[in-house]
């Protein structure tokens, strides 16, 4: 039986990702920050472990605890809606530090024991934003598509040891409450310069009002699919909206 770990898996596309691949059989290890009880079920199969990407210790503890894996999933991630100039440099780096520098660390960790083995995939989320011209998402953009040149260089350093590298691309999921929780609760007022104001709240009608949105289910079926690939396909666009941009792309 193949075991998942999961970062970033108390709600969202990494809670929906454990409850798939649970309900396929696997056994799953769902890594949160802070673990809290009853966002999943209580399984046999099902191990919860407290992860912080951002902190190696963390990492290392985690690991250690997860023991042999086959797939690790790197969901855990901060969303990050402004103008660039409306964002202090504390927040940019603090948005690299989980979405970018997260991702390699744990990424890092787990290298070795995919090499020894000759097998292994990880699959890294990215987002949509890297398909198309969004706005309000610099920083943001610039994380996940860091995150997407790094994956697409991983991907050739391993495949002569059989592991695999993948990147799915979410797209915009209202029910994840994205926009509340990129500004940390504040409004967009407080974030975006007054002379930037106009444009931004207008940016924001036309993304709230897009015919197309993402389930959770896309992106967990979607890695699902890009964990099993062995055609050397390394992106995959999760969710209408997103195969959309990347078919116009």
């Amino acid at each position: 039986m193949k075991t998942v770990l999961i970062t970033g898996a108390s709600s969202g596309y990494g809670r929906q990702t454990a409850l798939h691949f649970h309900e396929q059989g696997w056994n799953v290890i769902a890594t949160m920050r802070t673990p809290r009880e009853g966002v999943l079920p209580e399984s046999d199969r099902l191990r919860i472990v407290e992860l912080d990407v951002t902190k190696p210790d963390s990492i290392t503890a985690a690991f250690d605890a997860a023991g042999a894996i086959d797939v690790l999933v790197n969901n855990a991630g901060v969303p990050s809606i402004s103008v660039f100039e409306g964002t202090p440099m504390d927040r940019v780096r603090e948005v690299f530090e989980t979405n970018t520098f997260g991702v390699m660390a744990t990424t890092q960790a787990v290298l070795p024991r995919f090499r020894e083995r000759g097998s292994g995939v990880v699959v890294n989320l990215t987002s949509s934003v890297v398909l198309g011209h969004m706005p309000l998402s610099a920083v943001y953009k610039a994380s996940k598509m860091a995150v997407e040149g790094f994956t697409a260089s991983l991907a050739l350093e391993l495949a002569p040891f059989g592991v695999r590298a993948k990147t799915v691309e979410p797209g915009a999921c209202l029910k994840t409450n994205f926009a509340a929780r990129a500004t940390n609760g504040a409004s967009l007022d407080e974030l975006v310069p007054a002379p930037y104001a106009p444009w931004a709240e207008k940016a924001m009608a036309d993304f709230t009002g897009q015919e197309l949105f993402t389930k959770e289910s896309d992106v967990a079926e979607t890695v699902w699919r890009a964990v099993h690939d062995t055609t050397g396909q390394l992106r995959f666009p999760a969710g209408p909206d997103a195969v959309q941009l990347a078919q116009a792309k």
